[in-house]
């Protein structure tokens, strides 16, 4: 069974996702658990249990989930039930605003204290995704003045459509 903050993560992961992707909060809530959660792969009545949700909405949910490529479904030899996990490539963000990497990174940071006493192997994912927020988060606004000045030079050779319909 979760400890309440992990519960508090996953709601606050639920509303980011809604927030920041469209995510039905359930949908946002379950890939917030699953970034934290231990064993990391889990059924659905697993799941159901820890996030105090019906059976039908974490099956949603993780249906949702899998056709965004956020979580996958494994069997192991000789079980009779999916368990469900997180897709870590997935997690690389998807959207290009330094206050989205901001706001991955609190998240992320977030998660991460409430590994504070975990091992190194259950802690490193998150790691991982703090360091990548903040190292994306710092170089974003340099990366997308190089693709801005790269993109207008493509348009004024004629390698790119310029949207105006303007020709140079």
């Amino acid at each position: 069974m979760p400890r309440d903050d992990e519960l508090v993560f996953a709601d606050h992961a639920g509303r980011f996702y809604a927030r920041e992707h469209g995510f039905p909060p359930m949908a946002g809530r379950l890939l917030g658990y699953l970034m934290i959660c231990d064993p990391p792969n889990q059924t659905i009545d697993e799941l159901s249990e820890a996030l105090l949700a019906s059976r039908s909405a974490i099956a949603g949910a993780v249906k949702l989930l899998e056709g965004a490529g956020y979580a996958a479904r494994t069997r192991t030899a000789g079980e009779r039930v999916d368990r469900v996990s997180l897709t870590l490539t997935s997690l690389e963000p998807r959207n290009l605003t330094s206050q989205l990497f901001d706001a991955y990174g609190a998240l992320f940071r977030e998660g991460l204290k409430l590994l504070d006493d975990a091992p190194p192997a259950r802690r490193a994912a998150m790691e991982e995704l703090v360091a990548s927020a903040e190292f994306f988060g710092e170089r974003l606004p340099q990366v997308l003045a190089e693709w801005r000045a790269h993109r207008d030079a493509l348009r004024a050779s004629g390698e790119l459509s310029d949207p105006s319909g303007e020709t140079h």
